[in-house]
């Protein structure tokens, strides 16, 4: 396994740990290499959100995976995630998933 591939692994793991305990009872999906499509798929009560992993803020990002965080971001929220934005996007997934759980009430 190449180096840049456990050290996003490593990140990845670690990330779903810490969504696990920011939202109780939430299901972290990894999902399949299709290209572009983003890593993990989090589902929240009745909310969803998707997460690319990359190992730092500066790594390449593969065809289709712009288009494929901006279309999601449209339906619910997508963002590229890294240990440097780690705590921005984690801080904007617990804003979006509270008003999104406002709104249902």
């Amino acid at each position: 396994m190449a180096r840049s591939s456990r050290l996003e692994s490593g990140f990845q793991d670690r990330l779903i740990k810490t969504l696990e305990k920011l939202f109780p009872g939430c299901m972290v999906f990894k999902m399949d290499q299709i290209q572009g499509i983003p890593d993990l798929l989090v589902l929240y009560k009745n909310k969803w959100a998707s997460l690319e992993c990359k190992r730092s803020a500066s790594a390449k990002r593969q065809p289709n995976q712009e288009y494929y965080v901006g279309k999601m971001n449209e339906m619910s929220f997508s963002r590229f995630v890294s240990p440097e934005n780690k705590e921005e996007v984690l801080y904007e997934l617990q804003q979006v998933f509270a008003e999104k759980e406002d709104d249902d009430l």
